[in-house]
């Protein structure tokens, strides 16, 4: 079996062998015992055999389930927020912006694009792979105009997403890093994606600490064939 096939298993699967593994090692560890207290020596280099094989086996298979487990958690997204775009004027639109808990919030944004940005915690490799995820907080929501001209001389918009007097791990973690010493780095974070009238988005977070907006097959149709 090749390292290709190996991380298509799922983790639970090669853990299942590791341990039926480990229990083909530990049976042999039994039997080589008895040969020894028989002096059956010949009988005893085979069960030794055995046991390391098993032994081997066992370390390799629940090693891979934890590199597995680890390459699996950062391909993972987690839901961050959708924007829905409504088209009032030209460079002008009213976005709808949904939470995965259901809240809502309506916002006017100025531009030909929408963009979005977070501060996110990334955490320290063992930490990673043990499965703690990384933290994020929303900053703002801002337009962007293509025209670079536009961008220097229009109106601009910025929704803040930030709470007064707002204290929390990410700000924690900057204001003194030597506090969390599992920390890697806090960063900003940010994606943007052209606005069309009725336009609809998602916005999540990779296990990376990376922000992704994609649109959906129409919005995305949308942009790529503008009237």
């Amino acid at each position: 079996m090749d390292w290709a096939t190996l991380l298509q298993l799922p983790s639970t699967l090669l853990w299942i062998l590791a341990a039926l593994a480990l229990l083909f090692a530990l049976v042999q560890l039994a039997a080589l015992g008895r040969r020894l207290r028989a002096r059956r020596p010949f009988a005893a280099i085979l069960r030794t055999l055995f046991l390391l094989i098993g032994l081997g086996l066992a370390l390799l298979l629940a090693g891979a389930g934890w590199t597995l487990r680890g390459y699996r958690l950062l391909g993972e997204e987690a839901p961050v927020v959708t924007v829905d775009a409504r088209i009032l004027s030209p460079q002008r639109w009213a976005l709808t912006l949904t939470w995965p808990d259901g809240q809502r919030r309506d916002v006017a944004l100025a531009g030909d694009a929408w963009r979005i940005e977070a501060l996110v915690l990334k955490w320290k490799l063992p930490a990673v792979l043990a499965g703690l995820p990384p933290l994020y907080r929303l900053d703002r929501l801002s337009g962007r105009y293509d025209d670079p001209a536009d961008e220097m001389s229009a109106m601009r918009t910025v929704v803040d997403f930030r709470e007064a007097g707002d204290h929390d791990l990410v700000t924690l973690a900057r204001a003194h890093p030597d506090w969390l010493p599992m920390v890697d780095t806090v960063y900003g974070s940010g994606a943007y994606l052209p606005l069309v009238d009725g336009g609809h988005y998602t916005v999540s977070l990779m296990r990376t600490g990376a922000l992704v907006a994609r649109p959906d097959e129409e919005t995305a149709d949308r942009i790529a064939h503008p009237l």
